[in-house]
């Protein structure tokens, strides 16, 4: 093909001066690891350079190069200027392929695509016949099919074709990790030619609240806003706005009507001729409000003035619940530098920062790698066909956690992707290459099978790019709004529709009944309505979340979790839902739907077979033993009936659990039992040894075992747990086999006897101090009594009553009392109780506890 290169373009691209290093540590070790600044040429020049198609190769063999990039957007605007370079039209030398589209031909060399491409293409062919340099651009993004893309090349290298060569290219990164995960390659940097950018920090007037979830603060929104028109007025040159999503970027571009400059909305969502006219120069001036797609990769022409909102996406799953969402968070650094490099990639340029300079330090270095926190089902569903399903021996920058790995299993055996084992199974290999997430393969399959490829595959385009949020909250009619539609998304979604039409139509198409699918297949023979194949598709994708009613607009759904349509939705009012996007706050008690079909009950057994499970089930609940047969459907209560006879095992552990919950007061204590248990614990804190520990209910129900056996064994209800003897039952916990357990009375008398003859109960359980023993006695009673009493070598405390009963003294030193306290509470009693004696000696007094009258009765 006949072509003339721009060279002068080339040429002017910096990263040619790092090129001849590139290629020499190509030669000498196969891998390397690129970083250059924005605006070097990196993406465009150095596979053009490798394919042999510019530069000293020029002319000789030429070479397959595959760039692989992490957007759509990127993929074709990076073909579209390399084949602009050439001096020829994308589809020659140069192309691209992207899901659903591909421009490419017999002379193509340089083929730029999606690492999602890649991924799939690796798996149909792991040693990339013909392939011969794969270019990673854009690796400080941390896509999770970027890094598994990485993983597997690696492997090939390792064991198939030690040849091939491996680029890891990007603009800010961590060049050490990826040197050493890429086997010690080395680092190859390239010096950049950026204008100086200008930093103006522009924080709010008055503080905004910081997102959580998907929402933002729409007084950060405006905030945004009035900076760009504060741009336009200070700047010249078109102005480049970042925001976290395509909803916020509606919103700011609705406050900005009257600007005087075109406002374009650039977005993985847009459609291509948008996307392309926002790359490309225009005359009069424009604002261009972009999501992170801008970041990298792609140059923005015109472009002088950068405003950062400081807000980007990541995704958040909550395995328990079974939930996945995208979340706002704050940028990190490296991602500002990226932002505001692009406005100096052609002149001199301006960055206003949308937060206080104060707060810049205090941001993450990198962006989170997307392995530690998204969903891993694909992730591991990939590993499982590449021959690793644990992905133990996968070389990748950072593990996947542990939990997320178990969760994804979860998911994988629950469709039949995978063997209990995590082997890849014949249905699984045919879920990965469909290019979906595993839920969403197994509904297009199963639901294939009842409802036909074509109505199949349209329900399931809709949940792989969800719709805007105008379509509503209901899957159905957003469905029939898809078809009538002549907008953005309907283009796409017909698209996306037709191709999985196609890939659901041959091979192994039959529903696995492990997953459910047999019971759907049958009855979604008479699912004809829109309403009940939407339903049925949503619920083989999400069985988890089919949810049933319970009264005021709000669902329970399979998970456990609470799920609630938003006011005026028509969904509040249906018998089920299967929910098909859902999120959920962080002090939220339940999850917000935002896409839901309505279904009946037959659809939520069928799709979500495998969570049916008919137990016996007692428990304590609501103060006393309910012993009941309950049909389930996860969390979902079906129906429920008596149990007559009920698992002894069970109602023992129930009990147990009503004794936890309620506390031992459930048993029958006597004063006889409280005042053992005080004893017992009075001696197990002087004594220790054999001793129990009775004061402690969580001990003692450890030890149920030991004491409240054979009597818990027998009890079948609440009532029965009363009727137990507790103090009875502690007896079981003395120290028989010692035989310290007969010096009980010895050790810690239930009561002493004092100098008046009166044996006395004493408290072993509101002692002061250290736990002492009180003895409650009148004063009188103690005439004579020189040292106070000792109870296992304790003093015990003396709590000295008047003759009314009345505490008038306590003392642990009775000697020191008579000497001198008893001076005092003497003249305060006497004149009060006249009748009773008063001696000035108490030591040598006679003790009584009768008044003076009856001892001058006494002979």
């Amino acid at each position: 093909m006949s072509r003339q290169p721009r060279q002068a373009e080339l040429d002017a691209l910096p990263v040619r001066e790092a090129v001849p290093a590139l290629l020499r540590a190509l030669d000498a070790h196969g891998t390397a690891v690129l970083c250059a600044p924005p605006g070097t040429g990196k993406t465009t020049l150095v596979p053009l350079v490798l394919a042999g198609l510019v530069g000293p190769a020029a002319g000789g063999p030429r070479r397959k190069v595959v760039v692989a990039e992490p957007r759509r957007i990127a993929a074709r605007a990076a073909a579209r200027r390399m084949a602009w370079l050439l001096g020829e039209p994308v589809g020659g030398s140069v192309g691209f392929t992207v899901r659903g589209e591909r421009v490419a031909g017999p002379d193509t060399v340089v083929e730029v695509v999606t690492t999602g491409v890649l991924l799939q293409r690796l798996q149909r062919d792991q040693e990339l016949a013909g392939v011969d340099v794969v270019v990673l651009d854009e690796c400080h993004e941390r896509h999770l099919d970027a890094d598994t893309v990485a993983a597997f090349l690696l492997d090939v290298r390792e064991t198939l074709r030690p040849e091939l060569r491996l680029v890891a290219a990007s603009a800010t990164t961590d060049s050490a990790g990826w040197a050493r995960v890429l086997g010690g390659a080395p680092v190859v940097e390239a010096a950049g030619v950026s204008y100086p950018v200008e930093t103006v920090w522009a924080p709010p007037a008055r503080p905004v609240r910081p997102p959580h979830g998907m929402r933002v603060d729409p007084a950060q929104l405006a905030h945004v806003a009035s900076v760009v028109r504060r741009a336009l007025a200070e700047r010249s040159g078109d102005v480049l706005c970042f925001l976290p999503g395509v909803g916020e970027i509606a919103r700011v571009a609705g406050q900005l009507g009257g600007v005087e400059a075109e406002v374009v909305q650039l977005h993985g969502r847009a459609p291509a001729a948008v996307q392309d006219a926002a790359l490309s120069l225009a005359p009069g001036r424009r604002v261009i409000l972009s999501t992170a797609v801008a970041e990298s990769s792609l140059t923005v022409p015109g472009v002088r003035v950068v405003v950062d909102s400081g807000l980007a996406r990541e995704p958040r799953v909550d395995h328990a619940r079974g939930l996945g969402a995208l979340a706002t968070v704050r940028a990190s650094r490296a991602a500002g530098r990226q932002r505001a490099g692009r406005a100096g990639r052609e002149a001199p340029g301006t960055v206003y920062r949308c937060w206080a300079e104060a707060e810049d330090g205090r941001l993450p270095a990198f962006p989170s790698p997307e392995i530690r926190l998204a969903d891993l089902a694909q992730f591991s569903l990939q590993a499982a066909c590449w021959g690793d399903p644990d992905a133990a021996g996968l070389a990748l920058l950072d593990p996947p956690p542990a939990g997320a790995m178990a969760a994804a299993r979860e998911v994988l055996v629950a469709v039949g992707a995978v063997s209990a084992a995590g082997a890849v199974t014949p249905r699984g290999q045919r879920m990965a290459r469909l290019g979906l997430h595993p839920r969403l393969a197994r509904a297009l399959l199963d639901g294939s099978a009842g409802l036909g490829a074509r109505r199949a595959a349209e329900i399931v385009a809709l949940l792989s790019e969800e719709p805007p949020r105008e379509y509503g909250d209901d899957l159905a009619a957003a469905w029939r709004r898809a078809r009538a539609g002549a907008d953005a998304y309907g283009s796409r979604w017909r698209a996306e529709a037709r191709r999985l039409e196609r890939a659901a139509g041959g091979g192994d198409g039959a529903p696995r009944a492990a997953g459910g699918g047999g019971a759907a297949s049958r009855a979604a023979a008479g699912a004809h309505s829109d309403d009940a194949a939407a339903g049925l598709v949503a619920a083989l994708a999400f069985p988890e979340r089919v949810a049933r009613a319970r009264g005021q607009g709000t669902f329970l759904m399979a998970s456990g979790t609470a799920a609630e349509p938003g006011e005026g939705s028509g969904l509040r009012g249906a018998p089920w839902l299967a929910v098909a996007v859902a999120d959920r706050g962080p002090h939220s008690a339940s999850a917000r739907v935002r896409l839901a079909a309505v279904i009946d009950g037959d659809t939520a057994r069928a799709a979500a077979g495998h969570l049916l499970r008919t137990a016996e089930e007692v428990r304590w609940e609501d103060g006393d033993l309910v012993a009941r047969t309950a049909e389930r459907l996860g969390a979902i209560e079906l129906a429920v009936r008596p149990l007559a006879k009920p698992d002894p095992v069970l109602v023992r552990a129930a009990l147990l659990d009503g004794l936890r919950s309620e506390g031992l007061g459930l048993l029958r204590w006597t004063e006889d039992a409280r005042t053992l248990r005080a004893r017992l614990g009075f001696l197990h804190r002087t004594l220790g040894g054999g001793w129990p520990d009775v004061q402690d209910d969580g001990v003692l129900l450890e030890r149920a075992d030991d004491w409240l056996e054979p009597e818990l064994s027998r009890a079948r209800r609440r009532a029965d747990l009363g009727r137990i003897d507790a103090g009875q039952a502690l007896n079981r916990l003395l120290p028989w086999a010692t035989g310290e357990a007969a010096r009980l009375d010895e050790l810690a008398p239930e009561r002493i006897e004092v100098p008046s003859g009166s044996r006395i109960r004493l408290d072993y359980g509101s002692g002061q101090g250290n736990g002492q023993p009180v003895l409650a006695v009148k004063l009188q009673e103690l005439f004579g009594l020189a040292r106070t009493p000792e109870v296992a070598g304790v003093p015990v405390l003396v709590h000295l009553l008047s003759p009314a009963g009345r505490p008038a003294a306590v003392t642990a030193d009775l000697a020191s009392f008579w000497q001198g306290g008893y001076r005092a509470v003497r003249a305060e009693l006497r004149g009060r109780y006249p009748k009773h004696p008063w001696p000035e000696d108490p030591a040598t007094a006679e003790p009584t506890r009768h008044t003076n009258a009856r001892l001058r009765r006494r002979p």
